[in-house]
């Protein structure tokens, strides 16, 4: 079955409750709407939370430096601290958000709410690509880490893993740069390198450095000496420019669909949308939030 219609069935199924803090926004009425009409989710406005001082132990759980009047303040000023707060409550299952937000306040707001899953140190993202043949990849991280190092690429190529397995079936992972093995050399190659020493023995099917062409096609990678590389599914890029032009020109060019940003990393499920998004956008990242919670 399809990427995207396996996460709808997910959903269909588990009748999650999402909070959509953004229903100001025309899109995410719409979205609302169309959630509720097919039985993908049960759509919850940000009137339904409980008054600031209900959360504050939630926060401080997050940040126990924080004072209470700190907690408190956040609270009350920013709408987006509250609706996280009711998914680390468990009044709601997960939260949509940054149609009309920007990225910084919906990780902020996970961070000082859900906090970071156990063993998980930094918050990353990844973009589902949906592309006109039918073919879907996981693209990480193009929105969160601007130049991460050898131990962050790690983590990126890890988190994403297990997301692509979630939403894929199976992970085929590629630290991607603009040498092969050792084709190339500078330091954007040498972080690749030392993140791919880094995830060895931890049993992912994991090819790299690679070259974009290396990472997809099996014969330009056996003739670049990658046995086992050539049919990636997880494509992890080295910088945060890398990663957001590539999702871009594949819109562009190739007329793919990018779903997403997704979060990775957090406790409970957070998404975050680019404030591009339509309406589907949001009614397709509401579903796949949702399957990749039930996995």
């Amino acid at each position: 079955m399809p990427v995207l219609e396996h996460a709808y069935a997910i959903a269909r199924a588990r009748k999650a409750r999402v909070v959509l803090p953004e229903q100001d926004d025309a899109r995410v009425q719409a979205a609302a709407e169309t959630l509720a009409q097919r039985g993908l989710a049960e759509p919850v406005w940000l009137s339904s939370a409980q008054p600031p001082e209900t959360y504050v132990d939630v926060v401080l759980k997050a940040k126990p430096k924080l004072s209470l009047e700190d907690a408190m303040g956040l609270l009350t000023r920013e709408p987006m601290m509250r609706a996280a707060a009711m998914v680390a409550k468990g009044e709601v299952d997960a939260m949509v958000a940054g149609a009309a937000t920007a990225t910084s306040r919906v990780i902020r707001s996970a961070i000082y709410t859900v906090g970071m899953a156990p063993g998980v140190s930094r918050a990353s993202s990844f973009f589902l690509l949906k592309f006109p043949d039918g073919r879907y990849f996981v693209f990480a991280d193009c929105a969160v880490n601007l130049n991460p190092d050898a131990q962050a690429l790690a983590a990126i190529a890890k988190a994403s893993a297990t997301s692509g397995a979630a939403l894929l079936g199976d992970a085929r992972v590629a630290l991607l740069s603009y040498s092969t093995l050792d084709s190339g050399a500078g330091p954007s190659v040498e972080v690749v390198r030392e993140a791919m020493a880094l995830l060895e023995g931890q049993g992912l099917h994991i090819a790299g450095p690679c070259q974009a062409d290396a990472a997809l096609n099996p014969l330009i990678a056996s003739r670049k000496g990658i046995h086992t590389g050539g049919n990636a599914n997880v494509l992890i890029f080295p910088s945060l420019d890398a990663g957001n032009i590539a999702y871009k020109l594949c819109q562009e060019l190739a007329g793919a669909q990018a779903i997403g940003p997704f979060l990775q990393g957090f406790a409970k499920p957070i998404c975050d949308l680019s404030r591009g998004a339509s309406a589907q956008d949001i009614v397709d990242s509401t579903a796949v939030t949702i399957a990749m919670a039930a996995a």
